[in-house]
């Protein structure tokens, strides 16, 4: 199937790994220019590099997205390098779970903040795509109690929230908007890789939740956000996707 993304501009924040790299290269895949940031330069450097080779455009610079001046210059950085912003993928997460101070700090200078940053820096350029999306990445901790209650779970809530308010109030300037919440995600180099490292007991308990058996890939989530972002799917907005294994039992 052609998704129709060819040529279009792609944002995403946090792309030098996991769910945003694998994001980042199933786009340059289809054909569009894909713009990353991420806080190690080495690593931006890196992944720019493989994606030239891909697609037709790749940018990217090395900021912390919890600085909304830094964040900010990023987004017109690459909406002049890439020539427009055809579509937003907010990535980005400190991963604070707890209940302290400073995971409830974190969580929302990062999670929340740069997510919502990031649309009002982009908005201005989506209005003028035939085909503007943003997608905004959560978590299945956002709508189900797990172990990530706290800090992380209530902000994962609050970006679905957002979403579908965002949905509503942008419909009428043509830019869709949806939310992706994964379930267990491993890759090398991730929140899961470390618990099995280091906490081995979480870490047979979350495989014993799986139906599957097995926890998910980076790639099998980033399939379900470059469709959500494509023109094919023009007529969905609004929702809150879920790539799970059926790990989640919420109705």
């Amino acid at each position: 199937m052609d998704l129709g993304l060819h040529g279009k501009n792609i944002l995403i924040t946090g792309g030098s790994k996991g769910i945003g790299r694998a994001t980042a290269e199933l786009f340059a895949a289809e054909g569009a220019n894909v713009a990353i940031c991420a806080r190690n330069a080495e690593e931006v450097g890196n992944v720019v590099e493989k994606l030239t080779a891909k697609c037709g455009k790749a940018w990217g610079q090395a900021i912390d997205v919890a600085d909304p001046a830094a964040l900010k210059g990023w987004i017109e950085g690459a909406a002049a390098e890439l020539g427009g912003i055809d579509c937003v993928v907010c990535n980005v997460s400190a991963l604070a779970v707890g209940d302290t101070p400073e995971t409830w700090e974190k969580s929302f200078r990062t999670d929340m903040m740069h997510t919502v940053n990031s649309v009002a820096a982009a908005v201005p350029y989506l209005e003028k795509s035939p085909s503007a999306s943003i997608i905004i990445i959560s978590s299945v901790s956002g709508f189900e109690v797990d172990f990530a209650a706290g800090s992380y779970g209530a902000f994962k809530a609050a970006l679905i929230h957002y979403a579908k308010g965002l949905s509503n109030q942008l419909v009428a300037k043509g830019i869709r908007v949806n939310a992706v919440s994964p379930g267990n995600t491993y890759f090398e180099g991730g929140i899961w890789n470390n618990i099995e490292q280091n906490v081995p007991d979480l870490f047979k308990t979350a495989m014993s939740l799986n139906p599957t058996g097995r926890m998910g890939t980076a790639e099998e989530v980033a399939s379900g956000i470059v469709f959500l972002a494509s023109p094919v799917a023009g007529r969905v907005s609004g929702t809150n996707l879920i790539i799970d294994g059926a790990l989640t039992k919420a109705v």
